[in-house]
C-alpha cells in the first residue's frame, strides 16, 4: 500500500483538523511530550464558535492555551488525570479539575465507561509502514485513540522513537487527520536538587536494597538523591521496571548499576509507562533496545510487580496520620498532584518475593511564614487518602524507618511518632492519648 498518499490525503492545517471538534465534545489531549501544542492553540482560537468542550489530559509540562484563551471557562473546561506544578496552579485558580483515578485502570476506564470524541496526541513522524510510534508517551495512550470516535496526530519532528512491548503504536489507517509544523526543543523537567534531608532519608532506603533488585523510583529531590547515591554504591545488577522513567535511572546506567540482568521478568530490559527529564534521557530512550514502553496496565498492575523478585518501590509522600494513612496529593482539601501509581506499586512490592515498598517524607516542613510543622498528624481532615492504613509498610524519614505492616494502633502511633522531629513527638504522643492509641506503658 501507499502509506505516503494515506498520509497526504489525511494531512491537514491545525486549523482545518480542529474544525472536527463541535461543541459538546469531550476532547483527549494525550499527556506529557504528548500534548498537541499546535492542536492546542488552533482549538483556542475557536473559543467563541463553542460551546461546553470538555478536556482531558494530564502531566501538562506545556502552559495550554485553551486555558489562557478561556479564564472564565465559558467553553472549556480542563480535566486532569495528575496534576504537575502547572496544573496544580490551575486547581488553585478553579482551572483544572482532577479526575481520582488508580492509575493501572486507566486504559480500562476508556474502554469501558469514557467517551471520547476527538483524541490528540504528539507522535514522532510517521514510519515507512504506515506507523506512529508513541515515543515517551506509552502509558494510557492506545486506549484512549482506540475509543475516540476521531484521532488527530500532530507530527512533532522532536520526539524519540521507543521500542515497546505493545501497543506503542497506531497505524495510518486509524487515524482521520495530520497536522504538522515546526516545533522547538522538547521540554525538558530538570532533577530537583537533593537536600541533606534528602540524603539521610536516602541513606537509609539504599543501605536496605540488595544486588539485583528491579526498581520503581517517583519524581522530586529525594528519589534523585537515592538514584544518584545508589549510582555511588557498590549495588550491581539492578532493574528498571516504572511508570516514570527519569534522569536518575540515567545515573544509575552511567555509573554501572543498572543493567536489567536480574529481572525475573522482561529480562534484559528496562521496562517504563512513559518518561520526562532532560533531553540526555530521551536521547537515551531512542531506539534503545535495552529499554521499552509498556502500556500502564501492564507496567502499573500488582499482578505483574509481584513476579519480580527483590521489587524495591521508593515514592513520596505529603502527610501520615497516626493510623498510617498516607496523603500523597493533598494538603487539606487544596489539591497538590494525583494517586498516580503510587498504591499499584505499594500493593505490587508487598506482594513480590523480597519486595520493599518505601514511602518517604520529611519529618516537617517550614510554612511561608516560618511555623514548623509536622508531617504527622493525629488524624487527617479533609486531606486525601492515597494508601490506606491497612496497606501501610515501610514509611522513612531523617530520623529512621519504620514498618508498620501487621502493627496494631497503639504500636503504629508509637512507630510513626519514633521518626517524627523530635519538637513534634510530646504533642502527637497526646494525640494519642486522647484518641486512646497509646498505651500508658510507651515510653515517652
Amino acid at each position: 500500500m501507499n502509506f505516503t498518499k494515506e498520509y497526504n490525503d489525511k494531512l491537514r492545517t491545525p486549523e482545518e483538523a480542529v474544525k472536527l471538534v463541535k461543541s459538546g465534545d469531550w476532547v483527549d489531549y494525550s499527556y506529557n511530550l504528548g500534548f498537541p501544542e499546535l492542536l492546542d492553540e488552533a482549538l483556542a482560537k475557536r473559543k467563541d464558535e463553542l460551546e461546553d468542550i470538555k478536556i482531558r489530559g494530564y502531566m501538562r509540562l506545556h502552559p495550554m492555551k485553551v486555558v489562557e484563551a478561556d479564564p472564565d471557562r465559558s467553553t472549556f473546561t480542563y480535566n486532569s488525570w495528575h496534576c504537575t506544578g502547572y496544573e496544580r496552579k490551575l486547581c488553585d485558580q478553579g482551572l483544572c479539575n482532577y479526575i481520582p483515578m488508580v492509575f493501572r485502570n486507566v486504559p480500562e476506564y476508556y474502554r469501558r465507561y469514557l467517551d471520547v470524541d476527538v483524541a490528540m496526541m504528539a507522535v514522532p513522524p510517521m514510519d515507512e509502514k504506515g506507523y506512529f510510534n508513541f515515543s515517551v508517551n506509552n502509558a494510557s495512550a492506545r486506549a484512549t485513540l482506540e475509543k475516540a470516535k476521531i484521532v488527530i496526530l500532530e507530527i512533532n519532528e522532536n520526539l524519540p522513537r521507543v521500542f515497546g512491548g505493545y501497543d506503542e503504536f497506531i497505524h495510518i489507517s486509524e487515524v482521520d487527520c495530520i497536522v504538522e509544523g515546526p516545533h522547538g526543543p522538547l521540554v525538558t523537567l530538570p532533577s530537583p536538587a537533593s537536600t541533606e534531608i534528602d540524603e539521610k532519608i536516602a541513606k537509609y532506603v539504599v543501605e536496605s536494597m540488595r544486588d539485583g533488585s528491579t526498581i520503581q523510583i517517583g519524581i522530586g529531590g529525594m528519589p534523585n538523591a537515592v538514584g544518584q547515591m545508589i549510582a555511588r554504591s557498590d549495588l550491581k545488577n539492578l532493574g528498571v521496571h516504572t511508570e516514570l522513567l527519569v534522569d536518575a535511572y540515567l545515573d544509575m546506567y552511567k555509573a554501572g548499576r543498572l543493567n536489567n540482568s536480574a529481572k525475573t521478568i522482561d529480562k534484559n530490559k528496562g521496562t517504563f509507562g512513559f518518561a520526562a527529564g532532560s533531553q540526555e534521557l530521551y536521547d537515551w530512550t531512542r531506539e534503545n533496545p535495552g529499554l521499552v514502553t509498556m502500556p500502564i496496565d501492564y507496567v502499573n498492575a500488582p499482578s505483574v510487580i509481584s513476579q519480580l523478585d527483590n521489587f524495591v518501590s521508593i515514592n513520596n509522600c505529603i502527610s501520615v496520620d497516626l493510623y498510617g494513612q498516607i496523603c500523597a496529593e493533598s494538603a487539606g482539601t487544596r489539591h497538590i498532584s494525583g494517586t498516580g501509581g503510587q498504591l499499584d506499586f505499594l500493593t505490587g512490592a508487598f506482594d513480590a518475593k523480597g519486595g520493599q515498598s518505601f514511602i518517604c517524607m520529611t519529618s516537617s516542613f517550614t510554612t511561608k511564614d516560618g511555623q514548623h510543622k509536622s508531617r504527622f498528624m493525629p488524624k487527617f481532615d479533609g486531606d486525601i487518602v492515597t494508601d490506606p492504613r491497612s496497606q501501610a509498610f515501610i514509611l522513612v524519614t531523617e530520623y529512621g524507618l519504620v514498618n508498620l505492616a501487621g502493627l496494631s494502633s497503639w504500636e503504629r502511633a508509637e512507630k510513626l511518632i519514633s521518626i517524627a522531629h523530635p519538637e513534634h513527638r510530646d504533642e502527637l504522643i497526646k494525640a494519642a492519648e486522647q484518641q486512646k492509641i497509646w498505651r500508658n506503658s510507651n515510653k515517652r
